[in-house]
This record gives structure tokens, sequence and C-alpha cells, in this order.
């Protein structure tokens, strides 16, 4: 299976630029561009005794950056995300701790996931007081102020004050933190949540990024994902396997208070004439490529231990 931006070994995506960015840069040739803050969420809902579902995006095609790939509802930090909101859930100092930033980071992190689980799915994770969710999304004022926000008309902050809404950061959990490989030319510093589905609110499939939307029992991803039928990036299916000891989305969040968010972040090494490319702590996804021109076309770099 390929995309037109890169390829696939099993289901894990990559771009097709890869081998020949690792090159430049073991050679010294490319200097890594600076990641951009950005955040993400599994939105889970508990199903009928088979344990939680997560909500997934399938990426367009034509997208510069893992098109066709499986994703959460995500994007990166507007800077505007710093603007103070009405808070409620854990303090920014405890959030600062938890995601090893400053306050003012971890505010604009955490609402970088709560604004872009709106613009992408239509969820809103905020209510009129610290013990309420808005029940309803929809409607055209909804529709009118999820499309400012994504033109960026309308900043998060602003958005809630008119609403006169307290964003719920006790809903949020984090998960993981990725950081997208130094010879990547879209980098990104992830952080990914885990969150449960507000009751009353149902995803609407308004992101103009994605084609196709599904809601999936982590186990049936992972399989998906094995057969080769659904295109995904490390961090996708790495954290969509961590879900699997988790027979609901209460047992989820709890886990989430002692989940390890070192940064995950990819290296590639030269070694006797081919490139290997790694993620530390997660050897399943090492790549050996081989070095030379014109290697990147069609090699279909291995997975390691996928299966």
């Amino acid at each position: 299976m390929t995309t037109s931006s890169g390829g696939t070994s099993d289901g894990q995506w990559f771009p097709a630029s890869w081998p020949d960015r690792i090159r430049a840069l073991a050679n010294g040739e490319l200097t890594p561009v600076t990641p951009r803050r950005a955040a993400t969420v599994l939105l889970l809902r508990d199903g009928a005794g088979e344990g939680p579902a997560v909500h997934l995006l399938r990426r367009r095609a034509s997208m510069a950056f893992a098109g066709g790939a499986y994703a959460y509802p995500g994007g990166g930090v507007d800077p505007r995300d710093e603007k103070p909101v009405r808070w409620a859930g854990p303090s920014l100092d405890q959030w600062s701790a938890a995601l090893g930033v400053d306050p003012v980071s971890a505010q604009a992190v955490v609402c970088a996931a709560v604004r872009e689980t709106f613009e992408e799915a239509g969820v809103l994770l905020a209510g009129p007081d610290g013990d309420s969710v808005v029940a309803d999304t929809t409607g055209e004022s909804w529709e009118a102020d999820r499309e400012a926000l994504v033109s960026r008309e309308l900043s998060f902050a602003d958005f809630l004050a008119r609403r006169e809404l307290v964003l719920r950061s006790d809903l949020l959990g984090p998960w993981a933190r990725w950081i997208t490989p130094e010879f990547e030319e879209r980098r990104y510093d992830t952080w990914f949540f885990v969150a449960m589905m507000p009751a009353g609110q149902r995803t609407l499939d308004v992101s103009g990024e994605a084609d196709h939307t599904v809601w999936l029992r982590p186990a049936e991803a992972v399989e998906g994902y094995r057969r080769g039928e659904m295109v995904m990036m490390p961090p996708t299916i790495a954290t969509l396997r961590a879900l699997l000891p988790y027979d609901s989305v209460e047992a989820a969040l709890a886990a989430a208070a002692d989940r390890d968010l070192e940064p995950v972040l990819a290296r590639a090494v030269l070694e006797e004439g081919r490139i290997v490319l790694s993620w530390p702590g997660h050897e399943e996804f090492t790549k050996h490529i081989p070095q030379g021109p014109g290697s990147s076309q069609g090699s279909g770099p291995s997975q390691g231990a996928a299966e």
C-alpha cells in the first residue's frame, strides 16, 4: 500500500523524501527545522461491553503531511492559546509539571488540544461551570464560531469568553509526547491526550483535512494497521496500542496520571551502508533504508518487528 506523499510498510506511513533527507542530516548538509508545538486528542467513548472506542480521522491524500494516514483530531498551537481563559481542573502549575513545560506553555498546549478537537470533530470540552459540559454543539451559531476558529478570525479565549464557558482541563489526561524527526520538513512537538466523549455531544465530520472518520476499538484499529488496511504514523499506532489494556474510558483516564511523557524522537544512523531509523523505546518501528542514489524509490523500508 502506498500514499501520494510516501509509502508504507504494513500500515506504517513514511514520506518518500525521508531517505535523502536522512542522508543529508547524517552528512551535516541539513539544518533541522525547529518543531512547532502541537496537541492531539484520543477522544474515547465506552462501547457495549467491548471496551472503549476511539475517534479517528483519515487525512486527505492531498495533504502535504501524512496524506492518507489515520490520525486523531489535533494541530498546532496558536500563539493566542496563551491568552488567559476561565479554567477548571488541575492548576497550570500541575499541568506544567505533567507536560514538562512552563505554565504559560502548558495552558497553550491544553487550550490547543481542546480547540483543535472542537475545530476538527465538533466536540467541545468546556461548559458553563467547572462541573458541567456543553450538551450540544450543533446549529448555525456553533458552526459559525467553529469556522471562525479554523480561519483564525477568532481566538479560542475570545470564543470561550463570548459564550461564558469554562475550559474543562480535568476532562483531559496526558498520554504521550512525540517530536517529529529532525530530518522531516514539517516538525511538531506534539502532546497526546485522552478524553471522554461528553454526554449529549456527537462527533461531526467537519474537518477540512479529513475525508473519512470512524469510531473503532483500539484492537480493531491495531488489526487494521497490522493488515496494512489502515495507514498510520508511529505515534498513532503506538498510542493506540497503549490503550489495549483498558476496558473502559474511566480506566484509561485513570492510567493517564502515570504515563511517561518523555519525548520520543526518532534518530537515524549510518550502519554498514544502510540508514537505520529507529524510535527509542519503540523498536518495532525500526527501518533499514539502503544508501545510494535513488534508493528511496520503491525501497519499501522494513518495519522490523511490527508483526
